[in-house]
């Protein structure tokens, strides 16, 4: 089996952290969403992989080229012009002749795939949709099902007056190939909008999956934040990482003081240096290449990599791009800071 990444979003909500970097590629625990996401399918027994790609395509390719350093095989497949959701898995078609996976690459789900796969077999499905629960679906795509869990109708961001379900698309899909013979070519398509309504309208089925226990939309800074601290709780596993119950993770070749705090849980990647009497806990995820100061306290913040960080300088839930110098002694609270303009921006 194959699966589909859908890689070419603009990730407008998650500025100024997709400024230069496409959203897949934000790092999760010190790797990029993407790269945890292609390798679980490895679990799955899935080693082969199109990434269909847009903004900022070339960042793609040459973090996984071939995918021979991932043990998987990776096709690339570019949109000249974004193409939506529907037209990306239109742009992909020649790669899959049987059952495949299609990702939204923007989302953090615990989906046992190979449940997933099991059970779009025993519906006999045409596709299967994986759905989860939300408070307030207004924001989302709304699905509706009967009592056999086949979809019925669907909804996009719907007025809360029309809102009949708190089960929504959670990005993730099994389709069969045939259905691809359903959508247009070469023009912008939402399969949301678009496909899912007409094949029901055509009679197909489209399963209804509920086995999906935690997902997020990591579309903005708060939600990505979010993520981590939940990973950080256990909520979300991470293969590979647990992190749960005041674990400390530490990478190859840190050096750190033995006078720094470290309170878990904390995840601290390769490279590091921490100085002396520096604090770092609760909650926190430094990346690798990154240089704390004397003094220094990080506490329930995601800091990427090649980051400095000068004595003295506090963070408490911050965001820290890549490439950043936190200047000594400043202070940053619930803020994203981005090299992009060199100013902070509240979450």
């Amino acid at each position: 089996m194959k699966a589909l990444f859908l890689v070419g979003g603009m990730g407008t909500r998650l500025r100024p952290l997709t400024n230069k970097i496409p959203k897949p590629m934000v790092p999760i625990m010190g790797k990029p969403l993407l790269e945890r996401s292609i390798l679980n399918l490895k679990n799955v027994g899935i080693d082969e992989v199109v990434l269909s790609t847009c903004y900022r395509a070339q960042y793609i390719q040459r973090h996984f080229g071939d995918g021979e350093r991932f043990g998987m095989k990776i096709h690339h497949v570019k949109e000249d012009i974004p193409l939506g959701t529907g037209g990306a898995i239109k742009n992909a078609e020649e790669y899959f002749d049987d059952t495949f996976l299609i990702f939204n690459s923007d989302i953090l789900s615990d989906i046992d795939l190979r449940e997933l796969i099991k059970y779009h077999r025993e519906k006999a499905a045409d596709v299967t949709i994986a759905v989860t629960q939300v408070d307030n679906p207004s924001m989302y795509g709304v699905i509706e099902y009967d009592e056999n869990d086949y979809a019925i109708s669907f909804k996009e961001k719907p007025q809360p007056h029309e809102i009949t379900s708190n089960f929504i698309n959670a990005g993730v899909y099994v389709f069969e190939p045939k259905v691809l013979e359903e959508i247009p070519a070469g023009r912008a398509v939402s399969v949301e909008r678009e496909v899912f309504p007409q094949l029901l309208e055509k009679g197909y089925k489209i399963a209804v999956y509920k086995g999906c226990s935690y997902w997020i939309d990591i579309g903005t800074p708060e939600k990505y934040l979010q993520a981590h601290i939940d990973i950080m709780a256990g909520k979300c596993r991470v293969s590979g990482l647990d992190l749960s119950g005041k674990g400390i993770y530490k990478g190859q070749g840190s050096d750190i003081h033995s006078s720094v705090k470290i309170q878990g849980p904390v995840y601290i990647g390769a490279n590091v240096k921490i100085e002396e009497n520096a604090s770092i806990g609760p909650n926190a995820i430094i990346g690798n290449n990154v240089h704390i100061g004397r003094g220094a306290k990080i506490v329930g913040s995601v800091i990427w990599d090649d980051v400095v960080v000068e004595n003295g300088a506090k963070l408490v839930n911050t965001i820290v791009a890549s490439n950043c110098r936190i200047k000594q002694g400043c202070e940053h609270y619930r803020t994203v800071y981005a090299e992009e303009d060199s100013r902070t921006m509240a979450i």
